[in-house]
C-alpha cells in the first residue's frame, strides 16, 4: 500500500499489528503471519529518535512487503517525513487531513466525539478487555464496547486484551492487539 493513499472504511484493514518493546523481537514473524492486507502500528516509544526511525523503516518495508499498511504513531508531519502510511494517535496529533491514514485512539465517548470532529480515518477503541501495557486498569468490556462503537460512524478497531478468539467473543470484526498477534 503504497503512502499517502486514503483508505475507505472498507479498505480499512480488520486485523492491526501494534508494535511494543515486548513484542519487539517476534514483529518480523508476526508481521509475516498476518492475514493479507492488516495493519501495522509502529509505536516503540523504548527507542531513541534514529533507532526508531531505523526500526520504523526497516519495519515498513517488511509490512510493504506483504501488503499490509503501515502507520506510525506520532505527528502527521514526522508519518509523512518517515514515509508511513498514516498516522496513530491522540486526536491532536492526527494533523489536518493530507492523504494519510489517521487513526486516533479513543477510551470514552468524549474521545470517540474528537475523533468525529477531526475526520479521523478510524479510531482505536480502548481497553476492551485486560491488557498487559495497563494491568488492572478498568475496562470496557463487551457491553461498553459495543454501546461505545454503535454511537459512532467512524470504523472502529477493537483494542485492549484482544485476539482472534476475543475478536469472535466479542463479534467484532475489527480489531488489533500487542501480544495477541505476536506472541510464539
Amino acid at each position: 500500500m503504497p503512502a499517502c493513499h486514503p483508505l475507505t472504511d472498507t479498505q480499512l484493514p480488520l486485523i492491526w499489528l501494534l508494535s511494543d518493546a515486548r513484542n519487539d523481537a517476534r514483529l518480523e514473524k508476526a508481521l509475516a503471519g498476518l492475514p493479507p492486507q492488516s495493519g501495522f502500528a509502529f509505536r516503540h516509544y523504548h527507542l531513541d529518535e534514529d533507532q526508531r526511525r531505523a526500526r520504523f523503516a526497516a519495519l515498513r518495508r517488511i509490512a510493504h512487503e506483504a501488503g499490509h499498511v503501515a502507520i506510525l504513531s506520532g505527528t502527521a508531519d514526522k508519518a509523512q517525513e518517515w514515509q508511513a502510511d498514516g498516522v496513530y494517535g491522540a486526536t491532536e496529533k492526527l494533523g489536518p487531513e493530507n492523504g494519510l491514514l489517521r487513526l486516533a485512539t479513543a477510551h470514552d465517548l468524549a474521545e470517540l466525539r474528537q475523533a468525529e470532529a477531526a475526520k479521523a480515518s478510524g479510531v482505536f477503541l480502548s481497553p476492551v478487555f485486560a491488557t498487559h501495557s495497563h494491568p488492572g486498569g478498568k475496562t470496557l468490556g463487551a457491553r461498553g464496547f459495543h454501546s461505545l462503537a454503535k454511537q459512532t460512524h467512524l470504523p472502529v478497531i477493537a483494542l485492549g486484551g484482544m485476539n482472534a478468539a476475543r475478536a469472535k467473543q466479542l463479534d467484532w470484526p475489527r480489531w488489533g492487539a500487542i501480544d495477541g498477534l505476536s506472541q510464539d
